[in-house]
């Protein structure tokens, strides 16, 4: 569920300011996009917020509903380089090929993993017959001593989960509270689901050293007063060791965090890089149908094409 991300930078700050010795929390707008017919809200990056630790991308896919003549989410062959990319399936079924010769469906409760490194190619497309999705899609920018390591994809159908102060929690990448997720890291990172069948108050222990962002995926939320509705992040910054979330009945919101990367990162449509002569150089081997990224044969269609790069190479 990838579609054109302008180039982007590391944001210069990485701490919420103190304001009468409260720490602020930033509020982060997401803007729509149209993901393979699918309108998603993408919150990362923007212009408040390139990145939050390693994560470097964050689309919230749904929920949505197809019309009885819609094929559903169709995303054609694209490339990858520099990251991984990151499904978490919440309702609806995806089935995802790659170059690799990987076919996976993916479904509520389960984690796709897609380990790009220094190239891979892949499609998503909804299952026949499947009425709903909603998902959030996430990309984890590779640190530049990982960057070209060999592609990979794994599929995680059992997470950690357990329940807390009336909010059901899902530890979907990383290390929490004594917990650990099983799904590949190059970085230290963290990801977590909260659901709240009920209205709950929740505190949620945090690592000082990491940036966090929280997004509310259903209804909406409270941070120290200060309240988050539905596809706003709210961007927590470092220094915190706990944060209190109020969620409303029914709610459900994803935690993402990590250690800030502290190396550049360019986004240039579905790349993510260290050098813009690195990206230059992947574009032109998508174009000239290199082996670089294999094919995909089992897609009937075209594979989807790049705009010409911003800049001079």
């Amino acid at each position: 569920m990838s579609n054109l991300v302008n180039e982007g930078s590391l944001s210069s700050s990485l701490d919420c300011p103190l304001v009468d010795g409260k720490r602020q929390v930033q509020h982060v707008s997401a803007r729509t996009a149209d993901v393979g017919g699918i309108p998603v809200n993408r919150v990362l990056p923007s212009r408040q917020r390139r990145l939050v630790g390693a994560w470097c991308f964050l689309d919230h896919a749904g929920p949505a509903v197809f019309k009885s003549d819609s094929a559903g989410l169709r995303v054609g062959p694209h490339p990858h380089i520099g990251l991984q990319t990151f499904t978490w399936m919440i309702e609806g079924e995806v089935l995802h090929r790659d170059s690799l010769g990987s076919e996976q469906v993916i479904r509520p409760g389960q984690v796709n993993l897609m380990t790009a490194g220094r190239g891979i190619s892949h499609t998503e497309e909804s299952v026949a017959g499947a009425s709903h999705l909603h998902a959030a899609q996430l990309w984890i920018a590779l640190p530049e001593a990982s960057r070209n390591t060999e592609p990979r994809f794994d599929h995680y159908a059992e997470l950690p989960r357990w329940q807390a102060q009336g909010v059901e929690l899902t530890l979907l990448i990383g290390e929490f509270d004594g917990r650990r997720a099983p799904p590949l890291t190059f970085s230290p990172l963290v990801g977590l689901d909260l659901e709240a069948s009920r209205a709950a108050t929740i505190g949620l222990p945090l690592r000082d050293d990491f940036e966090y962002a929280v997004l509310p995926l259903d209804g909406e939320l409270e941070i120290d007063g200060d309240r988050f509705v539905a596809n706003e992040l709210a961007y927590l910054g470092r220094g915190r060791d706990e944060v209190e979330l109020s969620m409303s009945a029914g709610g459900r919101a994803i935690l993402i965090g990590g250690e800030p990367l502290g190396e550049e990162v360019l986004i240039w449509w579905n790349f993510v890089g260290h050098s813009k002569a690195e990206i230059a150089e992947a574009q032109r081997d998508w174009e000239a149908g290199s082996e670089r990224f294999g094919s995909i044969p089992q897609w009937p269609g075209e594979r989807l094409m790049p705009a010409p790069l911003p800049w001079k190479v």
